[in-house]
């Protein structure tokens, strides 16, 4: 798979015919390993182990409907209240960051609020600190720790 701009990480690969599998601890279960998967994976891990989020307290794919259409955000972190805290977009490492992720990621948090918006390619991270009473955004140098 990619090298990415994360730590190393082992995981538990398979070969399913001639598909590569990915064991998703969180969905508890096998997934194919796509270039946006293996993004996925890393960051999940990168969250856990580097800034020590709570595996308890991430979603991985959580459904949410916007003006009528079912949708999937990447990853979700709720904080120690139980509320959205942090949301995350994925995309494959070949994919250039541009103008319409931020634009997915920020509809996805008209429904659910976070403080930090993340949107990574494994290559490239940008993280935005929201600053909602002056409808604004701050980027950050890197992925806050866990509160």
């Amino acid at each position: 798979m990619y090298q990415l701009n994360l730590p190393s990480y082992q995981f538990k690969l398979r070969l399913k015919g001639t598909q590569k599998e990915i064991f998703d601890s969180f969905r508890k279960k096998y997934v194919v390993l796509t270039p946006e998967e293996w993004v996925r994976q890393n960051i999940l891990q990168f969250l856990i182990n580097e800034r020590k989020y709570p595996a308890s307290l991430i979603v991985v794919e959580i459904g949410l409907k916007y003006n009528g259409m079912q949708k999937r955000a990447d990853v979700l972190v709720y904080d120690k209240q139980g509320k959205p805290f942090l949301l995350v977009e994925c995309k494959a490492p070949e994919v250039k960051i541009t103008q319409n992720s931020f634009d997915q990621i920020a509809t996805y948090n008209k429904i659910f609020g976070v403080k930090y918006l993340v949107v990574t390619n494994g290559i490239k991270h940008f993280c935005c600190l929201m600053e909602y009473e002056n409808n604004s955004f701050k980027y950050l140098e890197t992925i806050p720790f866990f509160e």
